[in-house]
């Protein structure tokens, strides 16, 4: 389907507010390496890559092929293709890929968006090769303390409370024969300083804020806009986890 303007105008304002600088997701590189021998030509399926961000870094940090699955079109539109990375129109619980055509699978961001958790472990045990992990970045329930938004945005944790647990993840999950491994919490840099975060915050592309009144968001601006004039000199660093699976 082919995307209309106001679909491209909420792509880029996601790219612009979303996307994290190459260089504050230093922790997630060293995170996932420590977790999986990605080698250059090795094969990774980014599901629900939304633009391209982190298809990119795992291309550029590991020198691997990238099958980025998006089912948004404006969003596919501006993922890279590149000889390494392939954008591909597909979902969770219907991967447009081979079977056992993977050495992992990369979930950034995208679990409480997945309609059938079930359906979709089976699609990624189908595609991956044995043994092969499924890496899930994520905010949990319970576990979103260190979440920036949630810091300036309390109301922020009862969205995040909707979202399936780790527990309901792995549930999920086991259906399609894989266990839990790993569960890390990992560091990000959103920007050098909490002013230029608070620049960057497009309530309509967040999942987190969309669900605040508008009150609500309001404050959670203030508080934002005296901590920066506080610490200036703070950058925005919020964490989230790594679930792997296998």
């Amino acid at each position: 389907m082919e995307a209309t303007a106001p679909d491209h105008r909420f792509a880029e304002d996601y790219r612009l507010a979303r996307e994290i600088p190459r260089d504050g997701l230093t922790a997630w590189r060293a995170a996932v390496a420590a977790e999986v021998d990605l080698a250059p030509g090795a094969t990774l399926l980014d599901v629900g890559a939304g633009t391209g961000a982190f298809s990119s870094a795992f291309a550029d940090w590991f020198g691997v092929r990238v099958l980025a699955v998006e089912p948004a079109a404006a969003m596919r539109a501006l993922i890279p293709r590149t000889a390494t990375i392939e954008p591909l129109d597909g979902r969770a619980e219907a991967l447009p890929v081979p079977d056992r055509c993977a050495d992992a699978a990369w979930l950034g961001s995208v679990v409480h968006h997945i309609g059938d958790l079930p359906a979709a472990a089976r699609e990624l045990r189908r595609a991956l090769k044995p043994g092969a992990p499924v890496l899930i970045r994520n905010s949990f329930p319970g576990r979103c303390a260190r979440d920036l938004r949630v810091r300036f945005f309390p109301g922020a944790e009862r969205i995040v409370d909707g979202c399936p647990t780790v527990e309901q993840t792995c549930e999920a999950f086991a259906g399609a024969g894989f266990a839990r491994v790993a569960l890390h919490a990992v560091p990000q840099e959103s920007a050098p300083s909490l002013a230029a975060f608070a620049d960057r915050i497009r309530r309509d592309t967040d999942a987190k804020l969309r669900g605040l009144g508008d009150a609500e968001f309001e404050r959670g601006m203030r508080r934002l806009r005296t901590a920066a004039e506080q610490e200036p000199d703070r950058p925005a660093v919020s964490w989230m986890d790594l679930l792997v699976l296998a």
